[in-house]
């Protein structure tokens, strides 16, 4: 029974899981990108981020212990010398998954696994969202804290202003009803049958 197995063993021996999830984690810290399979990806990064928060400390001690698990010397200088630099202020999700479809041999879900901070394209189109627009607006944006301001001031006249539209829709509707609905008198009757007859 496996009762709270955590570990995702991905069909392979300790020793093959290891080897393979450590030269994927080199892989992607020199590319910063790689395709691969969900569960692949999800272990990557199960494997990669507490290496990445280990090397915000820029020591020997991290560096051998990070080496440990690398055993690539390449990757190790660049995850000290550029990753480090780009992740700083990052706390912690240093990895992005993001799903491809399915491998066509044997249908295996597949994925690109990236750093966040390396992506180019999507930290261009964040940095070139414009700023929030109601469409009913037609004046030139404010800053937030003048908005804050004049929307505050602006919600009781709004409910004000509401409720006298509402009244005078009421009157309106009062007062069509009145029309329709007036009085007949007799004699109004007696004229309009003998117009009729003729």
């Amino acid at each position: 029974m496996r009762h709270g197995d955590k570990q995702n063993n991905l069909g392979r021996k300790s020793a093959h899981r290891e080897a393979m999830l450590g030269n994927m984690a080199c892989a992607l810290i020199k590319h910063k990108r790689i395709s691969t399979t969900v569960a692949k990806a999800k272990a990557l990064r199960k494997y990669v981020e507490p290496l990445i928060t280990k090397a915000k400390d820029d020591t020997t001690h991290s560096r051998r212990i990070i080496f440990s698990y690398l055993s690539d010397k390449e990757a190790v200088t660049e995850l000290f010398r550029d990753v480090t630099q780009k992740i700083s202020d990052r706390p912690g999700g240093y990895t992005r998954i993001l799903k491809t479809g399915t491998r066509l041999g044997d249908s295996a879900e597949m994925c690109i696994i990236e750093l966040v901070d390396f992506n180019e394209n999507m930290l261009s189109a964040k940095a070139d969202v414009k700023a929030k627009t109601t469409r009913r607006s037609r004046k030139s944006p404010k800053t937030a804290a003048d908005e804050a301001t004049t929307t505050v001031e602006k919600k009781p006249a709004a409910k004000t202003a509401k409720k006298k539209v509402e009244g005078a829709e009421k009157a309106k509707t009062k007062a069509k009803t009145e029309e329709v609905i007036e009085p007949v008198t007799e004699e109004e009757v007696s004229e309009d049958l003998q117009k009729e007859k003729e």
